[in-house]
Parts: C-alpha cells; structure tokens; sequence
C-alpha cells in the first residue's frame, strides 16, 4: 500500500514553523548598556600621572673600609721590650706603641760618638796645614779641600757611621704612623721579632668610605659628589648618607665598576661591614607613574586609565623603573588618572568603581 502525498504536509509544516520561531528569537537583541549594567563594577585605586623629574635608583652592595688602613711592621731584629697597645684602642699618630730592647743601639751609638770626636780632631789637625787657602776668596777652593780633608780624616765616613746608629737606634722605638684605632694585634711583650714582622693594622675610623661595584650600564647616571643613601646590614646602625667621593676608570671582567662612596660618621659602623648603597640619579622631566600601573599584555606594557567609569587600555612605552615608580614616554599624557590595582585582569572598557586605599 502506497502512502499518498498528502498525509506528508502535516510534517513537513512542524520544521518550517520551528525555523519561523527561531529568526524571532535571534531578532531580540539585548542592549550593550543594559549589558553592561549588569556586569558587576572592578573595585579599583587610582592616581595621577604626573610629569616631573624622575629619580633613577642604582642599587649597589660593597663592605666599609677606613679612609686610611696602615700596617705597622717591626724594622729590626730584637725582643720586644715594651708593647702599650690592645686591640680597639684609640691611638694618635706620633704615640709610642711599643719598643724593642735598644741596648745594642745605644753602645754602637757611643761608639759612633767617639770616632766622630776622634775624626773630628784629626779633620782639624789636618785644616792647619792649609790656613793659606782657607784665609783666600776662592770659595769653590776652599769647599773642595774641605771635603777632601773630611774623606782623608776619616770624618765623612763617622758622620755616616753615626747617622745609621741614629736610624737604627729610632727603629726599636715604634710610633703610630696616623691616629686611629688598632686592629690585629699580632705580637706578645717578650717576643723576639725580625725586620719585617706585623705589629698590627691601625684603623682611621674618623673618616670611612663604602666601596662598591655597580654595571657599566649606570655609569653614565653617576658623578662625582652626588648624594647617596647606605644601608648597613648590621642592625641597629641606621641608615647613613653619604657622597660619590671618586670612580675607576676601569671596568673590570664582569662588566662592573668600582665606585668609592665616602660616608658621614656613623658611631656604631666598623670597617668591615656589609652596606648597600642606594644612588639617586635625577632625570629629564617625564610623565611618571606609580609602578602598580603597569601591567604587561602579550609581553607589551599596557596601562589603564579612567574614562568616566570605564578603564581605557593603552600601551604605553615605559623608560627607567626606580623600584617605586616607572617613566612612561609614551602613550600617556600629563594629570590623566591611571589604575593602580585589580589591573591585572582588567578589560577596555570594563565599568569600574574608584575606591581608597584602604578598602
């Protein structure tokens, strides 16, 4: 039995009817604004960008040194007689520090004594004979028969003689060679030294200096005087300040260069000791922003602004970063407002709501 045409109307009616009611539908639009209304508002902080100088931060680590470290070494062989010193003791220059057993020195010093006097007399004996000359004009005569005489009598040669006696006698007697304070102490009263033994190291704590080492790269920011900030790592120090006092002309295999900063007095800081210099390098008028505006799309740097209550999305291109805040050279202008947080997932035009810091 064979099914008429007919019965196939019914059917083929319900597909067309369904497709009717579906175009009616997708017609219905709803309404961007009213969209947007909907979509809960970010919660954000803002601030200004400002154009104004803009103050680069080089970071750098280096340990304190005294403005003058000098080693004090024995000069001659001998026991040492005497020692007036304790390690941190505070010493000025020309103290007697310690001394050695000088009596040797003191008899060869006599005897230097004697064959001068005895040289002497024969230098004068020997003047006699030529009184004829030394009554004359002829000064330049006159000079070279007396150094003549001198070598003959033996006088040049015991002036010599008693010259190094002198010398020899002054080195058991050690002096502090500048003020300071003394560190290392390395030798024992009683002790028998030689020429060229370690006494110890005095410490000029007066004045002290922080050397450090920053990147080639920075270099170009730093000169001579510029104000700086140390950190030392010791607690209880505080922070100092401080002055670029000179800079290597060197760069050395790591690409680093020696800065020598010179520090005001700090009362608990000791040569030594680990510091972190923070050098401030003002720049050339920028627009600056605080470093919670920038956020990074796609490996671009983008910054959101305030547009009514929407974000706006700019990229922007970004110059030196102080740790604080960052200079933007371009895409932003001066006094717009930027998003400083809940940006990392914002979108352009995204309805926003400003809020304080606190909240």
């Amino acid at each position: 039995m064979k099914l008429k045409p007919y019965f196939l109307l019914p059917f083929l009616a319900l597909p067309l009817c369904f497709s009717c009611d579906s175009k009616g539908e997708k017609q219905e639009e709803i309404p961007l604004e009213s969209m947007r209304n909907e979509v809960t508002a970010t919660k954000v902080t803002v601030a200004k960008a400002e154009k104004r100088s803009f103050d680069y931060l080089i970071n750098a680590s280096g340990k304190v040194e005294a403005a003058q470290q000098v080693k004090v070494f024995i000069e001659r062989r001998g026991y040492l007689k005497a020692l007036n010193l304790k390690e941190g003791q505070s010493i000025k220059a020309g103290t007697v520090m310690a001394l050695l057993d000088n009596t040797d020195n003191i008899f060869r010093r006599e005897k230097a004594l004697v064959q001068l006097k005895n040289a002497q007399a024969n230098y004068n004996s020997e003047m006699l004979g030529f009184s004829t000359i030394m009554e004359g004009d002829d000064i330049d005569k006159i000079s070279e028969l007396q150094e003549q005489l001198k070598a003959s009598s033996g006088l040049l040669s015991a002036e010599i003689e008693l010259k190094e006696a002198e010398l020899e006698l002054e080195k058991s007697t050690i002096k502090a060679p500048i003020s300071g304070k003394v560190a290392d102490l390395k030798l024992k009263p009683g002790s028998l030294v030689n020429a060229g033994d370690e006494l110890c190291e005095i410490l000029s704590t007066e004045e002290l200096n922080l050397r450090v080492k920053v990147l080639e790269s920075d270099i170009p920011f730093i000169s001579l005087a510029q104000e700086t900030e140390v950190y030392p790592v010791a607690a209880g120090t505080g922070s100092l300040s401080g002055r670029v006092s000179s800079i290597n002309p060197k760069v050395d295999e790591n690409g680093l260069v020696e800065v020598n900063i010179k520090l005001k007095k700090g009362e608990k800081l000791l040569p030594g000791m680990n510091a972190r210099a923070v050098i401030r390098a003002p720049q050339n008028d920028n627009v600056v922003v605080p470093k919670q505006a920038l956020v990074y799309r796609s490996g671009r740097p983008v910054v959101f602004t305030l547009n009514g209550k929407e974000s706006k999305w700019n990229y922007v291109e970004v110059g030196k970063d102080n740790g604080r805040e960052i200079e933007v050279l371009d895409g932003i202008k001066d006094g717009e407002t930027v998003i400083t947080s809940n940006n990392l997932q914002l979108a352009h035009q995204a309805p926003v709501q400003i809020v304080k810091e606190k909240e």
